[in-house]
């Protein structure tokens, strides 16, 4: 908030306190709060949005620097006219105002030690005979991005192998493998990590995971880069001639700043970085690329996907409707229209109380599993027989298996 003679000005950001920042496409919107203590002549009230990026760093003797526009608007909210004064008396004025984000992506908010990346509302007084007033809001901006693109979902993975000594002091190498399941991570999102560390040579050995971030400046046709460790983990020592293997060992992302890769003047990447300390010895380290979103902006199908690449449910129904009953494919018409005569003795025999207990009946349903496998024990060669005539099935003995008929 501002202050001058007879009046004052604020500018209030909607639900600024409820969302982590805005992404393009979206609107900027809120209010501006003028206090006026005594009638003033008002030529223009405006809102302005604004975004740059800067670097700056000392090399040798001279500086370098560079400077990018990222966002410009500006909205009139009230101003007079030509041959008339806009008069505001005293009081106390909310004048609303809405500002949409350009759909193009922009540059996500960054503050680095030689630069920064940074995005401001401005209300803006102007009043004759006065220098303008003006009050400014930092806004964040977050550059979503989509860590289930095809190029960060799928598994990376890198080997390396070191001999330790030399000549006839070789006491054996030590190699290292290291795998994760993606590339692509939201803030808060634990890293599962797969790992083989051997150790052949004479000395101990301690393997060690650590995420670095890289912050490089860009100015002038030079570089600087920073590299600082944002979270780590150590493993167990690994003696002489064993090896040790990590099974997704997790190391979780802290909150840190969403990766920065579309910026000519200022980039923040990740890696993962898997380390073997060898005492006496230059370390063995694999260190593989990672992209890092805002827990607020990651997308789930990639996840969502991945574990439903196959519904069972689909394949296998819980209910099955059964197959219709022999009564509802054969009609009492139809059977005695085909029944034949040298059936009829088989028909009045006391078999037929079994074979009764199951004609016409549907099978049993797909559910009932394990009353389907069951085979009755009661089958007499006489009830394969009826069997065989009713289907039409021609039973001719197979050579070894039945004797044969005279």
């Amino acid at each position: 908030m501002t202050h001058t003679e007879g009046k004052s000005l604020d500018l209030i950001l909607d639900n600024s306190d409820q969302r982590d920042g805005y992404c393009s496409g979206e609107v900027v919107a809120g209010h501006i709060s003028l206090k006026i203590f005594e009638a003033t002549t008002v030529k223009a009230i405006k809102v302005l949005l604004k975004g740059y990026a800067q670097v700056s760093w000392m090399h040798k003797r001279s500086r370098c620097s560079e400077e990018r526009k990222y966002l410009s608007l500006s909205k009139t909210l009230l101003a007079s006219t030509v041959g008339q004064d806009l008069i505001l008396h005293s009081g106390m004025y909310e004048i609303p105002f809405e500002l949409q984000l350009p759909q193009s992506p922009l540059v996500s908010s960054f503050s680095g030690k030689h630069g920064h990346v940074y995005y401001m509302v401005q209300a803006v007084l102007k009043t004759p005979f006065h220098e303008n007033q003006h009050v400014c809001r930092e806004l964040c901006i977050i550059n979503p991005i989509d860590v289930s693109m095809p190029t960060l979902i799928y598994p990376v993975s890198q080997t390396c192998k070191k001999m330790i000594g030399c000549w006839i002091f070789t006491s054996g190498p030590i190699s290292l493998s290291v795998s994760i399941d993606r590339q692509g991570y939201c803030n808060g999102e634990s890293i599962p990590i797969c790992a083989l560390i051997e150790n052949l040579s004479s000395r101990l050995v301690v393997p060690k995971a650590v995420i670095y971030q890289i912050q490089t400046y860009m100015a002038k046709g030079k570089k600087k880069i920073l590299k600082r460790v944002v979270a780590s983990a150590s493993g167990n020592v690994v003696p002489s001639d064993c090896s040790s293997r990590w099974n997704g060992n997790t190391l979780k992302i802290p909150p840190v700043s969403p990766s920065i890769l579309n910026s000519d003047i200022l980039k923040v990447e990740y890696l993962l970085a898997v380390i073997v300390q060898i005492p006496g010895a230059k370390n063995l380290k694999v260190q593989l690329p990672l992209v890092i979103s805002t827990d607020g902006h990651c997308s789930h199908s990639f996840y969502t996907s991945r574990d439903s690449i196959m519904d069972m449910s689909l394949l296998y129904p819980s209910c099955l409707t059964a197959p219709p009953s022999y009564a509802e494919v054969v009609s009492e018409e139809q059977f005695e229209e085909h029944r034949t005569p040298q059936l009829d003795w088989l028909l009045n025999g006391p078999e037929i109380a079994y074979i009764q207990q199951f004609r016409l009946q549907p099978p049993p349903s797909y559910s009932e599993v394990s009353n389907f496998f069951i085979v009755p024990f009661f089958v007499t060669p006489l009830m394969v027989s009826m069997a065989a005539f009713t289907l039409g099935i021609n039973m001719r003995p197979v050579s070894g298996c039945c004797p044969h008929t005279h």
